[in-house]
């Protein structure tokens, strides 16, 4: 096993440096209008260089002045030390915006996805085992509207209900106005208050494909000769669920899991826009239609190893859930 893993992680870094290759190239192919834009602005502020000296300097940061494989290596060579470079659009380092905003994306989607699994895994086998009684049909019908949908539109809904006619929660931001005067434990209130509508918005809109899949998978299982046997021996029907059907039930379901993990740090664009939240996904939205190229290359870059991640940690699950997996 530890063979495998150390010959996948190799491989996801040789993955991980073609995709930063593409990124690279496909930045390199936009309008060079970006970079004499933020040359031109800079130039204009009080006691500054020249416009040809700032537009000389970016290309240089950038390698734009040279080939595509030569700027490439130079970037990727800064890229390597932590080294991308300065925001265009917030006028701080990458990385220290980066710092900034990925924590809460974090909280909001760690959160989030522990709900779900909560949530969804277990009235999916509940609804298997259930087939065709009211509950399963319930459980379908809330499927179905958590697929259907929309997050802006469900998003909108509860602002609406829960912060407009009701007034229980704030429209907009993670924290109230009165958060400064609040005690420790008061501040902690406030903010958990805050993301108590961007959390449900999420979790219902989520939990309606892993619910069917985990359903479909159960049903699959349960159909299984080795189930009807261990009810023939007359093992507890409890012992069946739990011991045998659930433990072949989360074979396929961790690689919805593990493709889900990146999603913690990659943010809620849509959710974070319309509540308010700073997250590292509107973030990275506002940096890339205002042209901050030196902030889009990171973060997909930044995306990218969280997808490679992802699947490795989906590997490794499939072991954990299958000893069969780890045979040599």
């Amino acid at each position: 096993m530890r063979t495998y893993i150390i010959k996948r992680l190799f491989l996801s870094v040789g993955i991980l440096f073609l995709v930063a290759f593409v990124i690279y190239a496909l930045m390199r192919s936009m309008p060079t209008s970006y970079v004499e834009a933020v040359a031109r602005e800079r130039a204009n502020l009080p006691g500054s260089k020249s416009y040809t000296e700032w537009l000389a300097q970016l290309n240089s940061i950038y390698g734009l002045d040279s080939g595509v494989v030569k700027g490439f290596f130079s970037w990727i060579g800064r890229a390597v030390r932590g080294q991308f470079g300065d925001s265009w659009y917030y006028n701080i380092p990458v990385t220290e915006k980066f710092k900034e905003t990925v924590w809460f994306s974090f909280a909001l989607g760690s959160v989030a996805f522990a709900l779900e699994l909560v949530i969804a895994i277990p009235l999916g086998i509940l609804a298997a085992r259930k087939q065709y009684s009211t509950v399963d049909y319930a459980v379908t019908v809330i499927a179905l509207v958590g697929i259907s949908l929309p997050v802006f539109f469900f998003a909108t809904i509860l602002k609406l209900v829960f912060s407009i006619q009701l007034g229980w929660f704030d429209l907009n931001g993670t924290v109230g106005r009165y958060f400064d005067q609040l005690s420790r434990w008061g501040q902690l209130l406030d903010i958990g208050k805050h993301y108590v509508l961007p959390v449900f918005a999420l979790v219902i809109i989520s939990i309606g494909g892993l619910m069917r899949y985990t359903r479909t998978n159960m049903l699959e299982v349960l159909n299984s000769d080795y189930i009807r046997t261990a009810r023939a021996k007359g093992l507890s029907e409890k012992r069946v669920i739990n011991y045998h059907a659930f433990r072949n039930t989360l074979i396929p379901i961790v690689t919805i899991i593990g493709g889900s993990i990146p999603g913690l740090f990659a943010g809620a664009l849509i959710t974070e826009t319309l509540f308010g939240i700073t997250g590292i996904g509107k973030t990275s939205y506002d940096a890339m239609v205002n042209g901050d190229i030196p902030f889009s290359m990171f973060y997909l870059l930044f995306l990218a190893a969280l997808t490679l991640l992802g699947t490795l940690i989906a590997d490794i699950l499939y072991a954990v859930v299958d000893p069969r997996v780890r045979v040599n």
